[in-house]
């Protein structure tokens, strides 16, 4: 996924401002290129997962949809941990098409950002395939 600087920026600001608690949204853009970040509530509000509230998220894609985008990546924050998905993540990834997007602020100087395909339906070991940010 090609990711400029700036949108990388946008979600980790948004990761730190939802500390302690995970943040989460949505990525808009074309094919594998980022153009939006839009960020969405954690209905969890909590550090050890994420929830994003059903009649945002609708609201949020058919903005994309309307804007002719697609959704390129589903994101959110690991506060404690590594940019890696969880088991939790895996079974809560419902979309097959977006990258999974994690920041993590286990470091909270020098965050990383990694994105993933998940697939909760694959074989135990093949569930996760990690795709590479590219910053642009």
């Amino acid at each position: 996924m090609k990711l400029p600087a700036s949108l990388a920026d946008q979600i980790i600001a948004h990761a730190r401002e939802e500390f302690p608690n995970e943040c989460c949204g949505l990525i808009a853009g074309h094919g594998d290129e980022a153009t939006r970040v839009l960020p969405a509530t954690n209905a969890e509000g909590t550090p050890f997962m994420y929830v994003m509230d059903p009649r945002e998220q609708m609201e949020l894609m058919d903005a994309i949809d309307d804007a002719g985008e697609d959704m390129v990546a589903i994101y959110h924050s690991h506060t404690r941990s590594a940019a890696y998905p969880s088991k939790t993540d895996v079974e809560l990834a419902f979309f097959p098409e977006p990258l999974y997007v994690i920041v993590s602020l286990q470091d909270p100087h020098a965050p990383v950002i990694r994105a993933f395909r998940l697939a909760r339906s694959a074989p135990e070991g093949e569930q996760i395939s990690e795709e590479p940010v590219e910053a642009t």
